[in-house]
Order: C-alpha cells, then structure tokens, then sequence
C-alpha cells in the first residue's frame, strides 16, 4: 500500500510565494488604514469631548459626524484588533490634524483628557449669584454671565420665550472642562432642565394641570424659596395650587424677596414691603408672577408638577424650619399668633 499522508501536506515554493505575498499584501493594506494619517479640513487642534458612559460605537459616529475620521467600520475594527473598544476614557481632548486611527485610539486610551472641575450649584439661587458662583469656580466672566441671561438672541437659541434665563437652570453638582465659555456654561445647565421636562409623563402631566413649563417653573421656584425640608415641597405647591383654582392671592414670602434680593435686609419681610408696586408682589396681584424667581432644583420642580392632594389654602412657619398648615383662616391666625409668640420669645 502507498503512503499518501507523506505528501498531503507537501507545499510548492510557488504556493509559499503566493500565500507569502496574499499575508505581506493584508498586512500592508492593515498598516495602511490602521496607520495611515487621518486629515480634516477643519482648523487643528479639533475640541472633541467623551461623556462619561459614551459607547464607542457612539463615539465614532460622532468622530464621523465631524469628519475628523473618514470611515466608521475601519475605527471600529482598529478598536476591536487593538482590543480597546472598551477602554475609552471620557474627556475632553484636542485632535491634532494627521492622526491615525491607531494614534487616535491610543490618544483616548492614555492621552491627556483636560481636567474637570466640580460645582455643586444650590437649590433656589438667584442668577447674579448663580453667575457669581461660575466665574469664582471658573474662568467666566460674571458680567458675560448675566448678559447672556438677559440677551433675547441668546435667549431665543436655547428656545426660552422669557425675559430672563433665570429659572430655566437646573441646580445639582456639574462638572465643567477649564475651557468651557460662558454660552457653554449656560447652555449645559438649561440642557438639563430641557431633560426633565422631556418625558412625555411629564409633557402629559402639564397638559393635565393645563400649565406651561414657564408657569410650572414659577411655581417651582416658589416652592423652592419657601421652605428647605423637600419632604414638604408637595404639600406647599398643593397650597399653591388651591389658591390658583380658587382665585385667591398666593402671597408668597419669596416673590417678595426677590423684589429685595439686592438689599441687605431681603430677607425679613416688612409691611411696607408689601406695597411693593410690581407684578411679582403677589401680595398685591392675583395668579402667578411673570416668571421664576429663582433657579429650582429637581425637586421643587416635581412638586409643582404633583402637587399634594389636600383642602390646605395657608401655611406659616412653625419656628422649628418647617411649616404648619391651614384650611380657614381662622385656624391661620391662630398659627401666625403662635409663631409671632414663639418668635418674640427667642428675643
């Protein structure tokens, strides 16, 4: 019997050739789509910012989107061979002109994302210190700041129908890259108020209350400036509400304060304050005030949204940092006697 299995792998020099060539000619076309310089057309070094959580399936699209690379499938597979499509950092990185892919990736495994600093932005802040508060953590300019709130162009870019930014910024902890101007400090901020209002619970939630965002915010900012206990948001936006129903003043503490933010005593509420001639005294004027008087916080903004189901139409501080709750006005003054005695005897 002949013994085939000697020369069932036998390999002709030509075969080597070819098999040798086929390897040299894919391992030359990886190096040149992998390696090969990227060029854009835009002015170099390109800004390019990685959220936390990005995909880099998210991230390529983007990186496609802005031209910086010209095709998708060979970034992704350069992330795959490479083994770093899931190793991407966020930040934010300058591109220079002429990367490669391979360099590109490198550059967001262990390149040099800008550094990012932490401000935690308080509940209820009036804007001037909301502005002030940016450019002490930032290198902003407040009076830029405060501009923009008020620049109806601007105002107009980010879709608010208002005179004032002011109540459209959401207050949490943000983290903001050092080269942030002052049109990207405010426009981050108001992006994630547009957020909480994008659910369309919430959008079906305001045609329910038949409200706008603009009055759900006023409400909210309300809210916000009358208590710090959140676990009584919901009932205080529910006094709100009732007085609105019923067509009676809400006269809210804080819509009086705001007309003397820029006092020293804005604080302390006086009888003369009341006389305050201007649609934001709702001592003096029905419904609600033209707009937020304040910037609200996710909270406050719930509450005004949901509102505690209840028959409260009053409320007065009970000298303890909380409030009691009224359903006539009889039993109100009864508290309002009893806070102005507690009151006067920490005197």
């Amino acid at each position: 019997m002949k013994d085939f299995n000697k020369h069932k792998f036998k390999i002709s020099k030509s075969e080597v050739y070819i098999s040798t060539a086929v390897f040299g000619f894919l391992f030359g076309l990886m190096l040149f789509i992998f390696f090969a310089p990227n060029y854009y057309k835009q002015t170099s070094p390109v800004e390019f910012k990685i959220p936390a959580g990005s995909s880099l399936t998210s991230v390529v699209d983007s990186l496609y989107k802005r031209r910086i690379i010209s095709s998708k499938k060979s970034m992704q597979a350069a992330a795959f061979m490479f083994g770093v499509d899931k190793n991407i950092k966020a930040g934010s990185y300058k591109i220079p002109n002429g990367l490669s892919y391979f360099a590109l990736l490198k550059l967001f495994l262990d390149g040099s994302p800008e550094k990012q600093i932490s401000v935690t932005i308080p509940e209820g802040v009036w804007q001037f210190n909301l502005a002030q508060l940016l450019s002490d953590a930032l290198p902003l300019d407040k009076e830029k700041l405060m501009d923009l709130s008020e620049d109806k162009v601007f105002l107009k870019s980010l879709g608010i129908n208002a005179k004032t930014i002011e109540g459209y910024l959401l207050t949490e902890t943000y983290y903001f890259y050092e080269d942030i101007s002052e049109e990207e400090a405010l426009r981050k901020l108001k992006f994630e108020m547009d957020k909480l209002f994008a659910p369309r619970s919430i959008i079906n939630r305001m045609f329910e209350l038949g409200m706008s965002k603009h009055e759900i915010l006023t409400i909210a900012s309300i809210i916000e400036g009358e208590s710090n206990i959140v676990s009584e948001f919901p009932r205080i936006s529910g006094v709100y509400h009732n007085r609105l129903k019923k067509g009676i003043r809400l006269q809210a503490d804080p819509t009086i304060q705001f007309l003397k933010r820029h006092k020293s005593n804005k604080n302390r509420i006086l009888y003369v304050d009341l006389e305050i001639d201007s649609p934001y005294n709702t001592y003096m004027y029905d419904g609600l005030p033209p707009g937020p008087i304040n910037n609200p916080g996710k909270d406050a903004v719930m509450a005004a949204l949901y509102p505690e189901k209840h028959d409260y139409y009053y409320f007065v501080a009970d000298g303890k940092g909380g409030h009691i709750f009224a359903k006539t006005i009889t039993e109100h003054n009864k508290n309002v006697s009893l806070y102005r005695e507690w009151r006067s005897s920490q005197k």
